[in-house]
């Protein structure tokens, strides 16, 4: 059963930690992640342009969702940015190197 009538089903009964709000980020972006494959699937499955170019925008939308929340992750944990720019440097050296495995 939906929850969409109590305003108060998604508060939290205390102030939440520095840690516990970096792990709520984390699970707001897996929400939007889901999201856009939600919308993503709906638009593969119709043939209606008008829901198609609708389901787009929305998932566009949740995209833009997605940036801002890794934004403030980076924010609330400098440590997580720092992995995450490895993570990115990683896979420029494999693509600059044709995706080639070393031997």
């Amino acid at each position: 059963m939906a929850l969409l009538g109590n305003p108060f089903a998604g508060n939290i009964p205390r102030q939440m930690s520095e840690d516990e709000l970096v792990q709520a980020i984390r699970v707001d972006i897996a929400g939007e992640l889901e999201a856009i494959v939600g919308y993503e699937a709906h638009i593969l499955a119709t043939s209606d342009e008008r829901a198609k170019k609708i389901l787009h925008h929305i998932a566009d939308e949740e995209k833009n969702h997605v940036g801002e929340l890794q934004q403030l992750l980076s924010i609330l944990n400098p440590k997580e940015a720092e992995h995450i720019e490895q993570g990115k440097q990683e896979v420029v050296a494999q693509q600059q190197s044709n995706f080639q495995l070393p031997l």
